[in-house]
């Protein structure tokens, strides 16, 4: 079982992102990236805490009383999308606004519970919690309907994301999430709720 732990925006601020990314798409400069761009669907879109991997029943057992734990610790946080960035050339993303040291703070003992239990460290930590909305795909494989993606092309679309700002809302509680690669839309993963926890704190 392929694991991570998320804060999961609820449906009225996935769908102000959603309206936002509609109209960036018909920016003149970004109307070329709308094909070699693979965008998350927007029921898919979270904020990853702590990427867990392939884990054992037991193990996935034991993250699932720990993050348990750590939601009861917790305490409810406001935030807020905002802004946008690129990682490594190939990953969109839309940073977070409003009570950013608390996420910073939770992520932390959700990534250190699963260094704790697996062994493994996570190294797809950021220093910057985002949620991701596309990846360049570049060139299809066997059709040529894309080319490669230039890196002004991309720049000119994270330019015109760069002023978003969506609505607050309250984070009050975090999702265990199991991830099927290349078995949802588009050819991306499939992500299935495990579990649900509320903070209390």
């Amino acid at each position: 079982m392929r694991l991570f732990v998320a804060v999961v925006p609820p449906p009225l601020v996935r769908e102000h992102l959603e309206l936002a990314l509609s109209s960036v798409r018909l920016v003149p400069e970004a109307v070329d990236v709308r094909g070699p761009l693979r965008w998350a669907p927007p029921e898919d879109r979270h904020l990853t805490l702590a990427f867990y991997g392939e884990v054992s029943a037991g193990i996935a057992e034991d993250l699932a009383g720990g993050l348990a734990v750590i939601a009861r610790e917790s305490a409810p946080f406001d935030l807020r999308l905002r802004g946008a960035g690129m990682f490594d050339r190939r990953i969109v993303w839309i940073g977070c606004g409003g009570e950013v040291d608390t996420l910073a703070e939770l992520t932390g003992r959700c990534v250190d519970l699963g260094r704790d239990l697996t062994g493994r460290d996570d190294h797809r930590v950021r220093s910057r919690s985002h949620l991701t909305v596309a990846r360049v795909r570049g060139q299809s494989r066997g059709h040529g309907r894309h080319r490669d993606v230039g890196p002004g092309e991309v720049s000119a679309l994270v330019h015109a994301l760069a002023v978003y700002e969506g609505p607050t809302w309250r984070v009050e509680q975090i999702v265990l999430v199991s991830s099927r690669p290349g078995e949802g839309r588009a050819g991306g993963p499939a992500y299935d709720p495990v579990d649900v926890y509320p903070l209390r704190g």
